[in-house]
């Protein structure tokens, strides 16, 4: 499992949610966001909707009809009921079923930093986890490191 760390520093999470997912799709894959937060996936949502004038993402909340026909799925929970396999956590929080999934990434602020650091060093060591993270600079362009 592939788990990419995003250090949020100049972008709020819904704008780079939104490259995320842009990514996901042209990769021919499916994605779960997952928030406890209502008001977050709400916010996110609209962004998707609105992420360009010629181009949006399609989504839905994972308790709407037709949960499991959209290519992005907003959730509280870890429950993928569109076959994703790649899991996004837009508020930060890691959650264990994460392991299931072929992808995943972590967005995290400067509340988050600790709990992130604790993560990637847990991850150290276990079988088939690869960790990436992702700052971005002044310019906004985003930088990877391993």
């Amino acid at each position: 499992m592939r788990v990419d760390f995003y250090q949020l520093s100049r972008d709020p999470v819904e704008r780079v949610t939104v490259m995320l997912a842009r990514l996901v799709l042209k990769s021919g894959n499916r994605l779960l966001i997952v928030s406890d937060n209502p008001g977050q996936r709400a916010v996110i949502s609209r962004e998707l909707w609105s992420a360009g004038p010629e181009e949006f993402l399609a989504n839905g909340e994972a308790e709407n009809a037709g949960a499991s026909q959209q290519p992005i799925l907003l959730s509280g929970e870890m429950q993928a009921a569109n076959s994703a396999r790649m899991v996004l956590f837009a508020d930060g929080k890691w959650r264990e079923e994460a392991t299931d999934f072929d992808r995943a990434f972590l967005l995290f602020g400067p509340d988050e930093t600790q709990a992130a650091r604790d993560l990637w060093r847990g991850l150290d060591g276990q079988e088939g986890a690869e960790r990436f993270i992702h700052k971005q600079d002044e310019n906004g362009r985003w930088q990877a490191g391993s």
